[in-house]
């Protein structure tokens, strides 16, 4: 079992998050805060990795503070809202819906947070939960990180 402190995340990264989020056109913006909900109360314990980078607005949910040890990510850009697989590669895929073809990642996109709960992604989830090489901690709630920010980023508006 793991420990660590257990604290709801600090007010500055919360803040920070939501202006990374305000960023994004209203609809899209919904469509992560939605998708972060349900990826927050489906992992409770992990840690929420946050990076606002050129291409993308990432939330990785982890079980330690290290990327290396992402479960699923929602990455957000102008055109939408995606579900990363940080090991996708190796995830049993009998349906064929994750996209991608490098050696490590994998995605779905995400046309609606209710796509979270159809029963082919919900699969990849718990195969990904499953697969995960530090299992995720018990009886903390996971903390939110704000890792980077870039300073040069694509429009995140369409």
């Amino acid at each position: 079992m793991t420990s660590r402190k257990t604290s709801a995340p600090s007010a500055p990264a919360a803040k920070q998050i939501a202006g990374f989020i305000a960023k994004f056109d209203p609809k899209i913006a919904k469509q992560i805060r939605a998708c972060r909900a349900v990826l927050r109360k489906r992992f409770p314990t992990a840690n929420e990795i946050v990076y606002d980078n050129y291409n993308f607005f990432v939330i990785g949910y982890c079980s330690t503070e290290r990327s290396s040890d992402c479960i699923v990510s929602i990455a957000a850009n102008s055109k939408g809202v995606g579900l990363s697989f940080y090991w996708g590669a190796t995830l049993p895929d009998p349906h064929k819906i994750l996209q991608g073809s490098g050696n490590q990642n994998r995605f779905i996109r995400l046309p609606t947070p209710q796509a979270l709960s159809d029963p082919k992604v919900t699969a990849l989830i718990n195969a990904a939960v499953a697969q995960a090489k530090t299992p995720l901690p018990t009886g903390v709630r996971g903390i939110a990180i704000v890792k980077g920010v870039s300073a040069k980023q694509r429009p995140r508006r369409a």
